[in-house]
């Protein structure tokens, strides 16, 4: 291959991940900031607020807004910008953004399917565990309170009458094809080409868990966004990682709309579910991952 036709990465005589690394920085700054100016633009073309003064109780009405505000943000940044850079930064002009995303179909992909619907189904009382233990680790009291005011916020949203399509949409739909994108799909991939399989999967784990800013939650999210990079990995598909994922936060949306006293509960011990409960999930859990390693060839099968 001659020097013209390869990857703008590797001609710069960069690394895949150091390059992804930093683009993950700059979109994370482009994404809050696009969102933010998109609500305010919607704040004042609705009429809401008249000057800067009533920006703060608007937004507390109106948290619909800031469920738009994101979703622009990271329809953007995380999903659009994630193939652009693919294509401008980290493949050859003969290559496809599609094939280095692992946005593929194979005979195989609707048994991968079948194992992250069945595997976000049993992981969530272990989830729900490692939430708890998370909680009990101590963290600055800015970042508690930002993470009581996200949660405020999507309970306000959820229970807005007739919000279940929003909330879908919202929260489940635009993360879990956007965020698969970038973290699965991009900065995954750009670690696996500079440092191996094994890196790429610890290092998009560790930063979906970050990227939230929930460090209350961050070893739930870290678990979750290892099996996302685990099924990505195996199937060669980035499919079942997004249907998990949308899985995952639809349960959500519809747990906080019809049973928000037990979703929104502190976590605590006596909210827990039966130890029996937690270790059926972890064992079932792990088999379906020896599964996945062991028994499932990767790609087309």
């Amino acid at each position: 291959m001659s020097q013209s036709s390869l990857p703008w990465v590797e001609r710069q005589g960069a690394s895949h991940w150091t390059v992804a690394l930093f683009w993950m920085i700059v979109l994370f700054f482009l994404f809050q900031i696009t969102a933010s100016i998109v609500v305010v633009i919607l704040l004042f073309a609705s009429g809401e607020v008249a000057s800067a003064a009533d920006l703060t109780d608007a937004l507390l009405r109106r948290t619909d807004l800031l469920f738009i505000g994101n979703s622009t943000g990271q329809i953007l940044f995380l999903g659009l910008f994630s193939v652009l850079l693919v294509r401008w930064l980290h493949i050859s002009r003969d290559d496809r953004a599609t094939d280095f995303l692992r946005m593929r179909w194979y005979p195989s992909t609707p048994v991968y399917l079948l194992i992250a619907a069945v595997l976000f189904v049993v992981v969530q009382p272990l989830v729900m565990f490692l939430g708890y233990l998370n909680s009990l680790i101590p963290v600055p009291e800015s970042l508690v309170q930002m993470q009581f005011d996200q949660t405020n916020m999507i309970r306000q949203f959820l229970q807005t009458e007739g919000v279940l399509a929003l909330g879908l949409f919202h929260i489940a739909l635009v993360p879990s094809v956007a965020e698969e994108l970038f973290f699965r799909g991009y900065l995954m991939r750009a670690f696996e080409k500079s440092k191996g399989v094994m890196v790429g999967l610890a290092a998009s784990s560790i930063l979906f868990g970050l990227f939230h800013l929930q460090l209350q939650n961050v070893m739930p999210l870290t678990l979750l966004g290892f099996l996302l990079a685990v099924l990505t990995w195996r199937s060669g598909s980035l499919l079942p990682a997004i249907l998990a994922h949308f899985i995952n936060n639809g349960s959500a949306v519809v747990a906080g709309i019809y049973r928000p006293e037990i979703t929104f509960a502190e976590a605590d011990a006596t909210s827990l579910p039966s130890p029996a409960l937690i270790l059926l999930s972890t064992l079932l859990t792990l088999f379906l991952l020896y599964s996945m390693m062991k028994w499932i060839r990767k790609g087309d099968t």
